[in-house]
């Protein structure tokens, strides 16, 4: 039995599965990432319940478990899931806690299928919701779908309570109409998700952040159940609130103005500067015409400061508009992406007009890390190792070590 030790922004490596387990080019595949963080009495419930509700999938799947740093024995009792169902279960160790964001990143980064779902590993999602979330995917061709625990089985004034308010605010501010934006249970299509790369906190924001790569009318929710949890304790609190806040902030810039900020700081330069402005306007017709002495008074220094605020962020403004235009035009980054390409496109023969595709239509390349195809199953790179962004090692310790 093989597990992985890597950084957060590395790709792991993963085994080739069984001619039984991989799918076909085009075919379904599904991969279930599941962070986990001192969850060492849920780790072998959870694979357990896992493996009975995809018992009848009708595509092939995987389940990764991603150990995030734990103090306790998660690491061992995930040792111990692989041992038990090596064809169907993988491992993701990583070197300290980097948190759930980045744990669950490794498990994307880690994942082979062309669908993608994710939940958390406290027992209190039910894996039997995910076969019927992955059924609506695909036929109403949805991109993200939601899980909304609406009759959700957690405390009402350190959980329930705070989650509405800011689900109500998320909701408000980055208009789209999601019930629970916090709920893990989710579903991806794996093309569209690998556009998205997950730092700091946003686990909090994926449907935000999505709904910058596909459109927001392909984003849709899901009611899921939801229970109690039995064992471990709950690492939220209301101490993220000021951090919510913080990267609501931050996803709402990115999603309005990462292709224009000088429209955001533009705007608030205008707010401060237009009134400086008129103030100093009516300040001089008062010198000028009305006689009166300004020197003294202090609306002029508080309209000089009103205008010199407004020309630094228009200034500020002028600077992150060639920033973006040096980003975009040095060929790593789009201002659009494109989810199909349909008849003819490629270089134009000459002899008889006719255009050469450059490929099948609608055909997709590889996407995102890996270099796999939407739905194949296949290594991320050879010798166990990869080194895209970070570094990816084995580690060949038995299951038993270390229980």
């Amino acid at each position: 039995m093989k597990l992985l030790v890597v950084a957060p922004d590395a790709v792991p490596p993963t085994e080739v599965p069984p001619a039984d387990v991989a799918a076909a080019d085009g075919a379904v595949a599904l991969s279930l990432v599941v962070p986990l963080h001192d969850e060492e009495d849920n780790v072998l419930p959870l694979a357990a319940q896992v493996q009975a509700a995809l018992a009848a999938s009708p595509w092939p799947w995987q389940l990764i478990l991603v150990d995030d740093g734990s103090r306790d024995r998660t690491a061992a009792r995930i040792r111990d899931a692989v041992a038990a169902g090596p064809e169907r279960v993988a491992g993701v160790i990583l070197r300290r806690r980097f948190g759930q964001t980045a744990a669950m990143q490794a498990g994307i980064d880690a994942a082979r299928g062309s669908v993608i779902a994710t939940m958390d590993g406290d027992l209190q999602n039910n894996p039997h919701d995910i076969l019927r979330m992955v059924r609506r995917l695909l036929d109403e061709d949805l991109d993200l779908l939601v899980g909304w625990r609406r009759a959700r089985k957690d405390g009402f004034w350190l959980r329930r309570l705070p989650s509405r308010l800011a689900n109500g605010l998320i909701g408000a501010v980055t208009r789209l109409p999601l019930h629970d934006h916090g709920c893990s249970l989710k579903v991806y299509r794996a093309a569209v998700l690998r556009e998205v790369r997950l730092y700091g906190e946003m686990h909090r924001f994926i449907p935000t952040w999505m709904a910058t790569v596909t459109a927001p009318e392909r984003i849709r929710e899901e009611e899921v159940s939801h229970f109690p949890r039995l064992h471990g304790k709950s690492k939220y609190g209301l101490s993220r609130t000021v951090k919510v806040l913080l990267d609501l902030l931050a996803a709402v810039f990115f999603v309005r103005f990462r292709a224009s900020p000088g429209h955001f700081f533009g705007r608030i330069g205008l707010a401060c500067a237009f009134p400086g402005m008129l103030a100093l306007a009516w300040l001089v017709w008062a010198k000028l015409v009305e006689g009166e002495a300004i020197a003294g008074r202090p609306l002029l220094l508080f309209a000089l400061l009103l205008v010199v605020i407004g020309v630094q962020f228009i200034c500020t403004g002028i600077l992150t508009e060639m920033l973006a235009r040096t980003y975009f035009e040095a060929g790593t980054a789009r201002t659009y992406l494109v989810r199909d390409t349909l008849g003819a496109l490629g270089a134009v023969d000459g002899a008889s007009g006719a255009a050469q595709p450059a490929g099948q239509a609608g055909q997709v390349g590889p996407v995102g890390h890996g270099g796999c195809q939407a739905g194949q199953w296949g290594a991320a790179g050879q010798g166990g190792r990869a080194e895209q962004g970070g570094r990816a090692e084995q580690d060949e310790r038995p299951s038993a070590e270390g229980a």
